[in-house]
């Protein structure tokens, strides 16, 4: 058993070091240093390395854990962006024969160079990912993201739902984004303490500069407020040892404070030196000695983002922000009409029981539609219905049905279960178009559907079955059989 899954198991709070595989000896040195520690303020200390976040220069996942002594205790990233199954298979394979059998997935951000309207880029997201490994490999430590750092009800709440499938997919720990909200990760453990099969989560926690805050606003998802921007600056002003100070603490309270909401570890980043690992595990002894409880915890926290002269710290968007059991939105007269007519043509065409259903599908199944001319002709006709009215890339298995018919195509990075984690304020990660999952939360809302998006896994889609007509085979016996089970 490996020590993650060994610590979690037991329910000892653990700690999760976080590095970029790098093609830097000195780097990696220090890297061994701190994995060669074990251990912060007593906690387990492990490798985690991330996948696909900087440079094409730098080393796999895979290369970083093999460059360790010991690298079965390396939890590994797997990033779908700009992936397809078989990289995974592929991945599963080389962890095998490394001993490796721990794995964190995730859809990836948004890939550098991928614009909409131009070639789609696709992702492998986290859902499907899941259930491949889990498939291939039962005994696994899988793990996947949350992002509860939303602040209106769609993006929140669509976030949960698919948090539940990625639990049903086979997700034996959750693992926060890394966000400074107090009250999110209370709502976030709140969820889960709802779930009927309660799993153990992790909160990405970094130290937070004037510097680092610089980079973290370009990155989707991850909120840094200006009231925050402001008490960093200001605190380099009056000097760099007291900002460095300052930050120190901020981020051994952050680590405490988790651990006594209840949370089952943290996922450490920016630490890159034995010397940063001691003086954080020396900041953390110092205010474990004198805190005695979550509320103590509060006020300290609070008080550590307070600086003379500055305004009032808040770790929310300008916004009357949402909160978690508040039912604020319903889908729009047009929403809903849409949704209706598509339901309505899907029932009248693709039920297979009345005899219009019966009909379409008799002809579109005629061996003629299976090769050449004739199917390209077939997947012609279906993509020029289509794509006007839904957006559809015909994809080969559509899966209208399953997404309140709000195409999946539509989406930049092709996520057919639930959004990324890269959302702010219901704007898509690449900023051009509201979330489609906003959207469809709205219409399963409105429409008493919520369940089908938080139960129903949507399989990937096969780079082999792109761009043909899915007709044909939404009439196979074998799919008619599945669909009636």
């Amino acid at each position: 058993m490996s020590a993650l899954k060994q610590a979690l198991d037991d329910r000892r709070f653990v700690c999760v070091l976080e590095a970029i595989p790098q093609q830097s000896p000195s780097r990696h040195a220090s890297l061994k240093q701190i994995v060669q520690r074990e251990h912060l303020a007593g906690w387990p200390l492990l490798p985690a390395f991330a996948d696909r976040v900087g440079p094409h220069s730098d080393l796999s996942p895979l290369e970083g854990a093999e460059a360790l002594e010991n690298p079965t205790s390396s939890l590994l990233h797997f990033s779908g962006k700009d992936r397809e199954r078989t990289d995974l298979l592929h991945q599963i394979e080389s962890m095998k024969a490394l001993g490796l059998e721990q794995l964190l997935l995730l859809s990836g951000d948004r890939l550098p160079g991928h614009h909409p309207g131009q070639t789609p880029v696709r992702y492998l997201e986290s859902v499907p990912a899941l259930q491949i490994v889990r498939e291939h490999c039962p005994d696994w430590l899988l793990g996947a993201a949350l992002n509860p750092f939303k602040y209106r009800e769609e993006e929140s709440g669509a976030q949960y739902l698919k948090a539940q499938k990625k639990l049903l997919a086979g997700a034996d720990f959750l693992t926060l984004q890394l966000g400074f909200d107090a009250t999110k990760y209370m709502e976030a453990l709140a969820w889960m303490c709802s779930q009927t099969d309660i799993k153990p989560m992790l909160a990405c926690v970094m130290r937070l500069t004037d510097k680092r805050t610089s980079v973290l606003q370009t990155m989707p998802g991850i909120l840094i407020t200006d009231s925050m921007r402001e008490l960093l600056s200001k605190e380099e002003q009056v000097s760099q040892a007291y900002a460095n100070e300052r930050s120190l603490e901020r981020l051994a309270l952050q680590i405490i404070g988790l651990q006594l909401m209840g949370y089952a570890g943290i996922h450490l980043s920016g630490v890159h030196t034995l010397d940063e690992l001691l003086l954080l595990e020396q900041a953390i002894i110092k205010q474990q000695a004198s805190m005695t409880s979550l509320a103590d915890w509060g006020e300290r926290w609070h008080a550590s983002w307070q600086l003379s002269g500055s305004a009032q710290i808040c770790f929310t968007p300008d916004i009357a922000a949402w909160e978690m059991g508040e039912s604020v939105v319903m889908a729009s007269r047009r929403e809903r009409l849409r949704y209706k007519f598509f339901s309505k043509v899907h029932g009248q065409l693709f039920s297979r029981t009345g005899w219009l259903s019966k009909a379409f599908g008799w002809s579109v199944t005629r061996p003629i539609w299976k090769d050449g001319m004739a199917a390209h002709a077939l997947h012609a006709v279906e993509r020029a219905v289509k794509r006007p009215l839904l957006g559809c890339d015909t994809c080969g298995r559509c899966r209208l049905q399953d997404t309140l018919y709000v195409c999946p195509e539509t989406c930049p990075k092709g996520l057919a279960n639930g959004p990324c984690g890269g959302t702010q304020l219901n704007r898509c990660e690449f900023g051009d178009r509201e979330c489609i999952h906003s959207v469809k939360y709205r219409i399963a809302k409105s429409a008493n559907q919520l369940p089908v998006l938080a139960q129903t896994l949507i399989p990937c889609i096969e780079a082999d079955d792109r761009h043909r007509s899915s007709w044909p085979e939404w009439f196979e016996p074998e799919n008619s059989t599945r669909d009636a089970e």
